[in-house]
């Protein structure tokens, strides 16, 4: 079971630079163009309705303003550099951006929706006369699963989703490895997590990028733990959805997510000025109870995956606090009951006041749950064991929100 946490944590916590989405986009697109051997006369980009959702209005990287599918595509397909990754566009030159600006208003690049069933899922195809080639991405933002060449399959792959939803653990066993596990098999991982999305954060709060969440927070509520905890995380984000190129350690496929389950507890353990071993500690209950949610809700969906990070970071901070098990669980129900109801409506600016409206609500159930307090089964979707309440929370999202989802990508594709 340790190692399978350990590498669960080393498969989620990884660097990315910019909006998943798009960057995964650019990635399918660049292997294509790296299969198909030439730049091609034709492109066309299809992805399912939540990779539409959220690559619509975010800025691409490395792009200065552009935002949207084609954009992606695009300079994925001129500049990138699909052995990179996550970090597919750091290639990118100014030429590589003059020549995408170009084709974007030749209509060169076409987008069509993708009837699947997968939520994340992406098709590139690319011709050059007679020459074709075709990259199939599924499941994850690098899950690359099939690629033709010409017509002819060169290699397929089933693609498992790598984020721990085939591991048989519970929030007792994580705070058991978190508790037990050598730190040194770990410090690497959390560490970068720590540099990158604080010195991302750090960016949002210096320079403007959307409408500045977290820097207002601080600017009007003052330099309290309870409001850095939120404006860190949000400054991130709005640095991360407008155009910023500095890469962050994502969780469960986001970068969002990756900052609203890790800054909050780095703030809190500042201020706690507990051990730098205690915070990485705190680190680990934070990231698995984040991907523990989200294995069963999916990467992608109408349930805003700031909630679920948050729940997590809840956690890691009652942690710090000293609290014990039970304190612990009754953080994520009491984050859970407050705040399950907030959509994902995309990518975009507002994701940086969701982070601190999740946030929030995290730092009011850690208050509630050390005060020996908390929302009892009964109580909405509040049952009578943590497990049961996240099944409750998963069933939500998986079930609930299937018909919302649909009425949300309606709703922004007009």
């Amino acid at each position: 079971m340790y190692k399978k946490m350990i590498d669960i944590l080393k498969a989620e916590l990884v660097p990315a630079l910019g909006c998943t989405e798009p960057i995964a986009i650019a990635l399918a697109s660049a292997k294509a163009r790296e299969v198909l051997g030439d730049m091609p006369d034709e492109l066309t980009v299809e992805c399912s309705s939540n990779i539409i959702k959220n690559a619509k209005s975010v800025v691409v990287p490395m792009t200065k303003n552009l935002k949207g599918i084609e954009a992606a595509a695009i300079v994925g397909m001129i500049g990138g550099d699909a052995n990179k990754k996550l970090e597919v566009l750091t290639t990118v030159t100014e030429e590589d951006l003059e020549e995408t600006k170009r084709l974007l208003t030749t209509g060169f690049c076409q987008t069509k929706f993708l009837q699947t069933t997968e939520k994340l899922h992406i098709i590139v195809h690319m011709k050059k006369g007679e020459n074709s080639s075709l990259v199939e991405l599924v499941k994850t933002h690098t899950g690359i699963a099939r690629i033709e060449k010409d017509g002819v399959v060169i290699f397929e792959e089933e693609i498992e989703d790598c984020d721990g939803s085939t591991v048989d653990y519970s929030v007792a066993s994580i705070l058991e490895f978190a508790n037990q596990v050598d730190i040194e098999e770990v410090r690497p991982i959390l560490e970068r997590q720590i540099e990158y999305n604080t010195k991302i954060a750090k960016e949002g709060l210096r320079n403007t990028y959307g409408v500045n969440v977290g820097s207002t927070l601080l600017d009007v509520y003052g330099d309290d733990v309870k409001i850095r905890a939120k404006a860190m995380p949000a400054a991130g984000s709005d640095a991360r959805m407008n155009g910023c190129e500095l890469p962050v350690i994502i969780n469960s496929g986001s970068g969002n997510q990756g900052m609203t389950v890790s800054l909050p507890v780095i703030e809190f353990g500042k201020m706690l000025d507990v051990e730098d071993e205690k915070i990485l500690r705190a680190l680990i209950i934070s990231n698995l109870i984040a991907i523990y949610q989200k294995s069963e809700i999916g990467r992608l969906s109408a349930y805003c995956g700031a909630v679920s990070a948050a729940a997590g970071a809840g956690a890691g901070i009652t942690y710090l606090y000293g609290g014990n098990e039970e304190q612990i669980n009754q953080t994520i129900i009491n984050t859970l009951a407050n705040v399950s109801g907030i959509v994902c409506d995309g990518a975009k600016s507002s994701c940086a006041a969701k982070i601190a409206s999740a946030v929030d609500a995290a730092i009011v159930a850690t208050m509630i749950s050390l005060k020996g307090k908390g929302f009892l089964s009964g109580d909405g979707i509040v049952k009578d064991t943590i497990q049961k309440t996240i099944d409750g929370v998963v069933t939500l999202a998986k079930e609930g929100m299937q018909e919302t989802d649909e009425v949300i990508v309606k709703i922004m594709l007009n």
